[in-house]
């Protein structure tokens, strides 16, 4: 969630097409105060760039990377500037990006205005703005952006450069809790772009899309903000639950385009394709049905050129939404990662008709890269374990190869959790390995060879060389963080670290220095984490089978895994808990509440009681509306189970000021142990949001540690 006093501040930089999210982020390395001279970059302005960043950062990773024309790259931590003779300079960065010799001017409306098409209100919507350029060529460029957007009071307004007195304001209807532009509510925040940003740039920053949200007919939750005045405030939110309206518009400013299908839909997507050609992805309000409808300008309105629909059969489309388009030379065909016809996802080509690039029982993860000729991609293929993540190179064209696998054979004792970022044209990448062992991060060529390591975690393992670490045990379907100097033949405490939620994975060769970390080497208590049916990366079948069914079979998959666990011999069947936060401290009390007997205690942080209470987007993707599954939706909720909470400890935990997951939540699982005589331990943080930070990070941590000591270390 964002908090209203900084999404007032989002901004997105422009310069031909480049994009940067900025939040209240100045600028401050080393292009703030450089100048690059485009047309005439000579060795001397360049010596000057690097001798300003050794000045202001030391020691700077420096490297010709590729033989053509006249490139140097600069590395000042995570910033790269690539210098190119001819008529452009580029800083390749996640920082900062700029371009020369482009046409630089402000950006004015569209004169010829199309009108809405009129539709029900209750519709989100996407609009398009036109920025003319004036005449007049820039040769001589800062390294900042030639046409800023940013949000103010929930209206866009534009500037030709970012340090121009004047702005353009675009839109003038935004209003706190009611009209967002550029900038999402709530809901599409948290459930849909999984970003604070709804601007999007064409690819030389002729034209800005962004989309417009309408939120007064969203009912509004409301919490009390305590903080330290003599009255609390009161925040109010419109959050959509239900059976409610989702944010939507329909009546449109005559100076914009808007584009949308007049049905109950979502906006998951924009993606440029061309200055004139905007592809943008609907998903229904059953998320079961995705469509792409690809844009172009004719010079007076955007008409549809193409669509492409999608349908899932058994479930919900996409891990969570629909995955990215990437769109090839040809500027209208894309490849897109979808279920296949056996249910796993792979990448698919989409021209005319539907081909199928990767196949086989395991899944593509994430496309990473898309050269004309060559697709870079993350799976977990190598040897059919899901819990691994390896870079794959896949060719293209005219007939496809057989995936060769980049990081496979790379430190497999250290590295079996990958992924890569890019250069701009795949001459290099960023090796990012996650773990089991200390995270490494190398540059690598295209050809596999290892450039420079970035970060190899040396001072880490210094350090945890102190300590007696746990050791970590992965199977198939199960972790395990065993105690130092583990015994077969000793009785252990057990404690289960459950999320549970659709898609979601535990159980990964990641390096993991936690919580869990703690509990095993201090406390002697083993820690395992288990992914049952509903979790991701394993195909449909098993992803889909807790559709319109949620609390059933994730929760007694934990259960049964319990039983495995005992069976090995080394658990203490007398001391087991369970705990998990948010979808994890739903199942963590779905299963205390299950009354199977296996269970001492348990810890739900932030957890959902019941699902009428939880947003829309969310909860209609796994259940459908509650009037279509009224039984599950009654089965699913923790209230119902308060009476088998008698035979088990429970500690509830819960930030008063939680915008995700309600108090309310919280409240109605008290309310239901008070009504069923049930003694428990409950523990409110004041003004505390969904995540934890500061002294309530370290104070509901040190709170938990004790809960479990007095369960399962020293019980009664």
């Amino acid at each position: 969630m964002l908090p209203q006093s900084e999404s007032a501040a989002y901004r997105q930089y422009n310069c031909a097409g480049i994009t940067r999210s900025h939040k209240n982020h100045t600028n401050s390395l080393c292009g703030s105060f450089m100048k690059l001279c485009v047309g005439q970059i000579t060795s001397a302005c360049v010596r000057k760039i690097r001798s300003s960043c050794f000045r202001k950062f030391g020691k700077i990773f420096w490297k010709t990377f590729e033989k053509s024309l006249w490139k140097s790259v600069i590395q000042c931590r995570n910033l790269k500037i690539k210098a190119r003779s001819g008529n452009r300079a580029m800083l390749a960065s996640d920082t900062l990006q700029t371009f020369g010799k482009t046409k630089q001017s402000g950006c004015v409306p569209e004169h010829e205005p199309r009108k809405a098409i009129n539709c029900n209100k209750n519709l989100p919507r996407l609009c398009i703005f036109t920025c003319e350029l004036f005449d007049g060529v820039q040769t001589c460029v800062y390294i900042w952006f030639l046409f800023q957007a940013y949000v103010s009071d929930y209206n866009i307004f534009l500037k030709p450069n970012a340090t121009a007195a004047e702005a353009i304001q675009v839109t003038h209807n935004g209003k706190k809790n009611e009209i967002l532009n550029g900038i999402p509510d709530w809901v599409y925040e948290e459930e849909v772009f999984a970003a604070n940003g709804a601007l999007w740039w064409s690819s030389t920053g002729k034209y800005l899309a962004y989309a417009e949200f309408n939120d007064t007919e969203v009912q509004k939750v409301e919490f009390s903000w305590f903080g330290a005045e003599q009255y609390p405030q009161t925040v109010a939110l419109p959050y959509p639950k239900s059976l409610l309206p989702v944010s939507a518009l329909c009546e449109s400013p005559v100076t914009l385009h808007c584009l949308y299908p007049c049905s109950d839909h979502i906006l998951c997507s924009v993606t440029w394709v061309t200055d004139e050609r905007v592809a943008v992805q609907w998903l229904s309000r059953k998320q079961n049905y995705a469509l792409t409808q690809i844009y172009d300008y004719d010079g007076r309105g955007w008409i549809e050129k193409q669509k492409f629909e999608q349908t899932s059969k058994t479930g919900w489309i996409g891990h969570y939404m629909p995955m990215p388009l990437f769109f090839t030379e040809d500027n209208l065909s894309f490849y897109k990662i979808m279920s296949d016809a056996k249910g796993y996802k792979h990448i698919h080509y989409i021209k005319d008709v539907t081909t199928p690039i990767t196949s086989g029982k395991w899944e593509v993860i994430s496309i990473k890269k898309l050269t004309k000729d060559a697709i870079f991609f993350v799976s977990n293929e190598h040897k059919g374990i899901p819990i691994e993540r390896n870079l794959y190179k896949v060719l293209i064209g005219n007939t496809t190869s057989p995936t060769e696998c980049l990081t496979c054979e790379r430190y497999r004792d250290r590295c079996l959790y990958n992924s890569a970022y890019f250069s701009v044209n795949a001459s290099y990448y960023r090796m990012e390995c996650y773990g089991p062992g200390l995270p490494l991060y190398t540059v690598m060529d295209n050809k596999g060879s290892e450039v420079a390591v970035l970060e190899d975690n040396k001072d880490l393992e210094v350090i945890l060389s102190e300590f007696q670490m746990p050791t970590i045990q992965h199977d198939f379907w199960y972790e395990m963080m065993l105690p130092p100097n583990f015994k077969k033949n000793k009785k252990y405490p057990l404690l289960i670290d459950v999320y549970g939620g659709p898609c979601s994975q535990s159980v990964e060769f990641r390096f993991k220095l936690n919580w869990g970390t703690y509990l095993a080497s201090s406390l002697g208590i083993i820690v395992a984490s288990f992914d049952g049916r509903g979790s991701g990366y394993q195909g449909d079948e098993i992803l889909h089978s807790i559709y319109r069914r949620l609390g059933t079979f994730e929760v007694e998959d934990q259960i049964a895994a319990v039983r495995k666990f005992i069976d090995m011999g080394f658990i203490d069947k007398d001391r087991i808990a369970i705990w998990g936060w948010s979808y994890g401290g739903y199942v963590a009390s779905m299963a205390l509440g299950a009354g199977s007997g296996l269970f001492k205690c348990g810890i739900a942080g932030a957890p959902v009681s019941k699902w009428e209470y939880y947003d829309a987007v969310y909860t209609e993707r796994y259940m459908g509306k509650p009037s279509d599954n009224s039984e599950f939706y009654q089965n699913s909720s923790v209230t119902s189970r308060a009476e088998n909470f008698k035979s088990v400890d429970y500690l509830l935990v819960h930030g008063t000021a939680d915008d995700n997951v309600h108090f309310q939540q919280a409240a109605q699982i008290s309310k239901a142990l008070v009504d069923k005589q049930v003694d428990f331990e409950a523990m409110w943080y004041t003004d505390n949001s969904h995540t934890f930070r500061g002294s309530s990070f370290h104070h509901i941590y040190i709170h938990m540690s004790h809960f479990l000591k007095k369960c399962l270390i020293n019980p009664k």
